[in-house]
């Protein structure tokens, strides 16, 4: 078999099985939008000025994402422009996106234990005196179960898929994102029960900026999976090409192993 007879080929007479994508709006609208809403967030942070700009930067954020997303599915529908090649490329950057998110949490484990650990010379007790910390076995406990068994619920339903099982598919898909939806209800409920606020010192902040992020990622994982199981509705995915399925569970289970670790060292060790 010759070289051109075993390289995977884009339509037409391309040499190449790489997509070149049409000219597009959206790279031009999202810089424009992030500015918007930047310059507007960083106004209402310092005086609570530009309210309104925020807000528009915000829903052109959104409009953005919509948009090219949506450009992006229809390329998927067409058929040929997803060729192997650039399904490789999408799951690499997948990958590499999870990665850098990986160190986005490891920044804030490394200020938990710089200060648990006695790192911190400010820092004598780990919690802190006068911090009432939560209970281990209550919400967190509960909340760590759910995020196992939407994991299952995850494969389970991925499995489905890649057995052309589409209204099983379509179950757990449900179930998981119903379990996601219930961890952040749990969790917004265990922040109204904390009798620490975000300023009283190390332990409140770190808390509450690796949970509420993790938290925060929840709930981009739920919308990533509720786009996943409208696209399994509509007929997008295939039991042999289904990459974005793919994005969204490897998504979730990062979302799953970094609240085991939240929950063994912030929630169980860091409670003394």
């Amino acid at each position: 078999m010759s070289h051109a007879q075993a390289t995977p080929r884009a339509p037409g007479n391309a040499p190449h099985p790489f997509h070149l994508v049409d000219p597009s709006p959206w790279p031009l609208v999202g810089s424009i939008s992030a500015l918007v809403l930047v310059y507007g967030a960083v106004s209402w942070f310092r005086d609570h000025a530009h309210t309104s700009v925020m807000l528009a930067g915000l829903g052109l954020v959104a409009i953005t994402m919509f948009g090219w997303w949506r450009d992006i599915f229809r390329e998927a529908r067409a058929g040929h422009a997803h060729t192997e090649a650039v399904c490789h490329g999408l799951r690499m950057g997948m990958s590499l996106f999870i990665a850098s998110e990986v160190m986005f949490f490891v920044a804030f484990f490394w200020a938990y234990f710089h200060s648990a650990l006695g790192i911190a010379p400010m820092v004598s007790q780990w919690p802190p005196s006068g911090i009432q910390t939560l209970d281990t076995w209550h919400i967190p406990f509960i909340n760590t179960l759910i995020l196992m068994s939407s994991g299952v619920t995850l494969t389970k339903s991925h499995h489905a898929l890649r057995h052309g099982h589409r209204g099983a598919t379509k179950a757990w898909l449900a179930v998981t994102i119903a379990l996601g939806v219930l961890f952040l209800s749990l969790q917004i409920h265990e922040y109204g029960q904390a009798l620490f606020a975000f300023t009283d010192g190390i332990y409140p902040s770190v808390f509450y900026m690796a949970t509420g992020f993790h938290g925060f990622h929840v709930f981009v994982g739920v919308c990533f999976l509720t786009v996943c199981l409208n696209r399994v509705r509509v007929g997008d995915f295939t039991p042999a090409k289904h990459v974005g399925f793919e994005a969204a569970a490897w998504y979730w289970h990062f979302v799953d192993v970094v609240w085991v670790f939240l929950f063994v060292w912030v929630y169980w060790w860091g409670n003394g």
